[in-house]
């Protein structure tokens, strides 16, 4: 039986020049949100990865429409790539956050704090950016964010190259679609990061040196497409994607692929599975020729 991988998301929204020796969640139990894997029995009584199920720390609440790639605990993978429609939303406040992202990490059964993972994507983060617009934006953990990685640059890990045609943190202001890549390097082993405008003129952005991490310093065994929200528990949860219900006029993840280990995109097989933590107020649609709609307009308080 396959064993699914679920990833360990920490999406930690915190200001910080550099990670403590202490977790962020210790420090700033309030702003994190994280799902972990929950095992049940199977039917032969042995124990197996069962739906990632969010727990929210005190008094925060965080919500996700994801697709995860199907894949078992000694897959090798080495990256993904997709490209995103890109959003506003100025009405977000501080203590809300709208995400949509690819991520791709390396997971062990039962251990949380074991994840390795780099996300990339855009971010509405008033708490994080100060303001109410839409940034690129990426991040990594070495271990479930408890003491390694940060957003953006705001720590040393994700080391920056020479024109780069964006730099994690910018505006997005005015794009309509974002391209991203994350691919380990098989010349150097370095995990990469592209970007482009809809399919178009990707570039190297940066990398993560394989050095930051242990597990994933080799490979990956899971990847992530989707998005996420956050907001103070009793608030109205904020919107996904456009705001819209999945359809012809909601936000999107096209060409989702995964990368072999000569840097090729190729397709799913088998086509990822789906995740949404609250129906009522978020959904995702049909996962078809390497495209899935997603969103809707929030307003839980659960």
């Amino acid at each position: 039986m396959l064993r699914l991988v679920h990833l360990v998301l920490v999406v930690s929204i915190f200001r910080l020049e550099r990670v403590g020796t202490t977790s962020l969640c210790d420090e700033e139990p309030q702003l994190c949100i994280h799902t972990e894997l929950k095992e049940e029995l199977s039917s032969n009584g042995s124990s197996v990865p069962s739906k990632a199920e969010a727990l929210e720390s005190p008094g925060h609440i965080g919500h996700r429409a994801i697709y995860q790639a199907t894949t078992t605990y000694d897959s090798v993978l080495y990256g993904g790539m997709a490209t995103l429609s890109v959003h506003e939303f100025q009405t977000i406040k501080s203590g809300q956050h709208i995400l949509a992202s690819i991520t791709v990490g390396n997971v062990q059964q039962g251990h949380k704090d074991h994840t390795n993972a780099v996300h990339a994507g855009w971010a509405i983060q008033p708490s994080l950016y100060g303001d109410s617009k839409t940034h690129f934006s990426i991040r990594w953990t070495a271990d479930g964010y408890r003491s390694t990685g940060c957003i953006d640059l705001n720590c040393n890990g994700f080391v920056p190259v020479n024109y780069a045609p964006i730099t994690p943190g910018d505006s997005l202001e005015g794009q309509n679609k974002i391209s991203i890549k994350i691919l380990k390097k098989k010349d150097d082993g370095d995990w990469w990061l592209y970007y482009g405008h809809d399919g178009q003129n990707i570039a190297p952005v940066g990398f993560w040196p394989k050095s930051l991490f242990n597990r994933l310093a080799d490979h990956a065994n899971m990847i992530h497409w989707g998005g996420y929200t956050g907001s103070f528990q009793g608030d109205l949860s904020p919107p996904m994607g456009n705001g819209q219900w999945p359809g012809a006029s909601s936000a999107t993840f096209q060409d989702v692929q995964y990368i072999n280990g000569d840097g090729q995109g190729y397709a799913p097989s088998p086509w990822p599975h789906s995740d949404v933590s609250h129906k009522n107020c978020y959904q995702i649609g049909a996962f078809t020729n390497g495209m899935f709609s997603y969103g809707g307009p929030g307003g839980c308080t659960d």
